[in-house]
């Protein structure tokens, strides 16, 4: 993990006694009671958003043949797809994005029987997916929608002529190419009633995912935090960290 020196070496916290350092955990506690406060405000404004019914028929590759977006529900009324960044001529999986489906395989079976189904897609053609897929050792849904609509019209992706134009929308704002990757990350969640009719119900964009992942939610309980120099400039993927250092007789075991 690429930890800063400044931040590791030089902390500059205050060192008080219990009762002290009580009076300042209680001030903390009102705002972490704040913050929980509004985040049900936030989930509540999300699930009154209107929906938006899909039209376009869209189709994706997956291991087990072509499939439309209704067959991607799996049988569930509801359906969340993440939006890894995986272009056709990239080499490997976004960072971030891996770090983020690293949290995934353990909610699975906890959000199907909630009658949510998960999924991941990326623009890769599958077999590029697979081989990736392959070396993080990941068994969740991942799918292919190379040559669709599909990641243009949820604002992952970008066409030639948006790009010349020098701004492409992203996260709800027209944005500089020079600020987006060729494929960007996001979430979007979907309903499909029973009639068939699917509604697109809710997207995020940009840091609106971090809440899902878990390693975030740890670290800034950790006395360093996560360590940036920049947004998430520690991470890398997980079969790239080198195995750090334990001081001398730090081992639980021995």
């Amino acid at each position: 993990m690429d930890i800063t020196a400044s931040a590791k070496s030089t902390p500059d916290n205050p060192v008080v006694d219990r009762n002290e350092w009580r009076d300042a955990r209680l001030k903390l506690l009102e705002l972490e009671k704040e913050e929980t406060r509004l985040r049900d405000k936030v989930r509540a404004a999300r699930q009154r958003l209107p929906w938006v019914k899909v039209e376009k028929d869209y189709a994706f590759d997956t291991p087990a043949g072509r499939k439309t977006l209704a067959e991607l529900f799996d049988g569930r009324s509801q359906l969340l797809v993440y939006h890894f960044m995986l272009g056709p001529d990239w080499d490997e999986g976004c960072i971030g994005c891996s770090f983020f489906c690293d949290h995934i395989e353990g909610a699975l079976p906890h959000l199907n029987n909630h009658d949510v189904t998960w999924v991941a897609v990326s623009r890769a053609p599958l077999e590029k997916i697979e081989a990736y897929r392959k070396r993080m050792g990941w068994n969740f849904p991942w799918i292919s929608s190379f040559g669709d609509d599909f990641n243009y019209d949820y604002n992952v992706s970008f066409s030639d002529e948006e790009r010349a134009s020098g701004a492409v929308e992203y996260n709800y704002r027209k944005v500089s190419t020079n600020e987006v990757a060729d494929e960007e990350h996001g979430m979007s969640s979907f309903y499909r009633n029973e009639a068939g009719e699917i509604f697109h119900t809710y997207s995020t964009y940009a840091r609106g995912g971090e809440e899902v992942c878990g390693t975030l939610m740890l670290l800034d309980r950790a006395p360093f935090g996560r360590n940036e120099t920049s947004t998430m400039s520690f991470l890398k993927r997980h079969d790239e960290y080198e195995a750090a250092p334990k001081e001398k007789g730090s081992s639980c075991c021995h």
